[in-house]
């Protein structure tokens, strides 16, 4: 049986789950969030947790198990308290701000680059332009959402310039040595 499959998902305080057959609508204080199942897969509601059981032992049922139950608490975790992933911007005249909700980063090019939030995605970023914070209820979103914006100029080896996430470690190259007289 899978660990993570078996274990129930508890809502806390006003979170409100709605189940119909396959499809799931959580609601939170910080937002909705809708996904389908797969129909073999039965979910239920019971006591203020949601338990996810599968049919049968084979491969593809002990597959979506884990994988529909962690779904499910990243729905409810999104709701009521919302993900946010950390960038850094490292690099001399990089820097970002938000205008009209839109992040507009300066970083080397001709050009600004502005990145407009998708629905329930919004951007903050600290006075000094180099800490920028990705917030959200749906974790796959704010995700994808950071790593777009980190793919704008990742960070490079030798001095380290660029955007990375704030726990990231970069392993850093020596440079190139001068000629020995």
């Amino acid at each position: 049986m899978s660990r993570i499959g078996k274990s129930p998902v508890s809502l806390p305080k006003g979170v409100v789950v709605e189940i119909n057959r396959n499809s799931v609508k959580v609601k939170g204080t910080k937002g909705e969030l809708q996904q389908d199942f797969p129909p073999e897969i039965e979910i239920k509601q019971e006591e203020g947790q949601v338990i996810v059981t599968r049919p049968s032992d084979n491969r593809y049922h002990r597959s979506k198990h884990g994988l529909v139950r962690a779904l499910l608490n990243n729905m409810v975790v999104g709701v009521s308290q919302g993900f946010t992933r950390e960038l850094k911007i490292e690099g001399v005249g990089y820097k970002a701000n938000v205008q009209d909700k839109n992040l507009v980063l300066s970083l080397g090019f001709s050009h600004p680059v502005v990145f407009e939030p998708p629905v329930g995605v919004s951007f903050s970023v600290d006075k000094t332009g180099t800490q920028l914070l990705v917030n959200g209820v749906d974790k796959a979103i704010v995700g994808e959402m950071a790593a777009r914006i980190r793919r704008m100029r990742p960070p490079e080896p030798y001095k380290g310039k660029g955007i990375r996430y704030a726990n990231e470690v970069v392993l850093r190259k020596a440079g190139k040595t001068g000629k020995a007289k």
